[in-house]
Parts: structure tokens; C-alpha cells; sequence
């Protein structure tokens, strides 16, 4: 569908990351893990581009996060504000989670996160049994998108294990260090191959993660991918 809705809120997550939210127009439904076309003005001229809907379908307003990258779109987003008119038009994408599989496996880095955090925040309200392994990888803690909602759904739900890896930790960092590899992914996912995997974020990062997956022999059938343009 299309249509017309306002700027709601504006949430700063780390230091070049933010979230917008936006009134959920009544008729919009949407699966954990879609996109939607967003269309803003900007010195009097129209800007569109596609986003992960990073809010879940049990929450009542709808919501992109985005990493702040300089260029056009992503600088009139930045500048939104509490009452800006937008257009929308979705959703889209066929990259889901709604409790189908048993146990699942997601692994992402940066902004790669925003699909899976609708799926777990879907998975959390529902109390849904599936049980859930996240794998984030950031370059520094402070650059952990969702840290305290991730740490704060771990508590709510039973089902959803949350591991942090910092590449370029800080002495203080008391987690797991390094990118995602395949030891970490062995030690952490014992019993990976009864999971189905999910892997979001820039295409380099995601080709190296189906790499490992297909060396630890996982099927095309347990592994979904989503690929973010224009971060690499």
C-alpha cells in the first residue's frame, strides 16, 4: 500500500546511527524482516529510498534505523523532525521471521541488524518458542545498535541468546572479541546444523558469512540472506 503518515519521533542509537519513527497508518500490515519505500522532501525536492522496517508488527508505530553516511537521503533523514510529512509504500521482501523454524541462528554486523531486530522483537511479544541465537558484530561496544533493547529482551525471553563480538574492543570490554568466524559460530551454536540461519547487513560481510555456512556444510534450504547496498 501507499500512503501519506508524519515523523512521530527521532532516536539517536550510537553516534552516526539513527531511528525514525512514524505514525502506523491503520491498514499497514507487515511481516518481521520487510522493507518499505519512504519518500521525504528536502530543499524543496523529493528523496526515496528503501528501509528495513526495524519496528515489529506488535509494536504501534513504525520504524527505520539508518546509519548516517553522508549522502542525500540518508542527510534528509537525519534532518526530520516531529511533524514531517512522508510518504510510504509497502512492505516488501520475502527475508521473514514469524516462529516457522525451531531453532535459528542470526548473524550480523552493524546495521545489518535492523530486520532481526523486528524478527526478535516479534518473537519476544508473542512469546513464541523458537529458540534464537544473535551473533553481533560491531567495531567498538559503543557502536552496538539496540545494545540495551537486545539486552533488555534476553531478560523477557528465555528463547533469545544474545552475543556481542567487538572487533577493536576496548580494555574494558569484557565479551567476545573478533569477527564472526567459524570457530565462534561452532562454539556458541554447538548444535548448528538443527538451525536455520539468517545473516543480514553489507554484501561483503554477508558473502563471507555464507562462506562459512556453506563450510560447516549447511544446506541452501537453513540459510536466508539479506544484502544492505551502498555501505560497502
Amino acid at each position: 500500500m501507499q500512503a501519506e503518515t508524519e515523523v512521530t519521533q527521532v532516536l539517536s542509537r550510537t553516534r552516526d546511527v539513527l531511528s525514525v519513527r512514524f505514525a502506523r497508518p491503520r491498514d499497514f500490515d507487515y511481516q518481521p524482516g520487510q522493507y518499505m519505500f519512504i519518500t521525504l522532501r528536502s530543499k524543496g525536492e523529493q528523496k526515496t529510498k528503501h528501509l528495513t522496517i526495524s519496528s515489529s508488527p506488535t509494536e504501534d508505530f513504525l520504524e527505520v534505523t539508518k546509519r548516517l553516511t553522508g549522502h542525500e537521503f540518508s542527510n534528509a533523514l537525519g534532518a526530520a523532525k516531529a511533524g514531517d510529512r512522508v510518504m510510504i509504500r509497502g512492505p516488501y521482501g520475502d527475508f521473514t521471521f514469524q516462529g516457522e523454524h525451531d531453532r535459528v541462528c542470526m548473524l550480523s554486523g552493524g546495521i545489518g541488524i535492523t530486520p532481526l531486530r523486528s524478527m526478535i522483537r516479534y518473537s519476544t511479544d508473542k512469546g513464541l518458542s523458537a529458540r534464537i541465537v544473535l551473533l553481533y558484530s560491531n567495531s567498538h561496544e559503543d557502536e552496538i545498535v539496540f545494545g540495551d533493547d537486545l539486552e533488555s529482551m534476553a531478560r523477557q525471553n528465555p528463547n533469545l541468546n544474545v552475543v556481542n563480538t567487538i572487533t577493536k574492543p576496548s580494555p574494558a570490554w569484557k565479551g567476545l572479541k573478533g569477527r564472526i568466524d567459524r570457530d565462534m559460530i561452532v562454539r556458541e551454536v554447538p548444535d548448528y546444523a538443527n538451525h536455520v540461519f539468517f545473516t543480514s547487513g553489507p554484501r561483503k560481510m554477508v558473502d563471507a558469512i555464507l562462506a562459512l555456512l556453506k563450510d560447516l556444510g549447511l544446506p541452501e534450504n537453513q540459510i536466508k540472506q539479506e544484502y544492505f547496498p551502498g555501505y560497502d
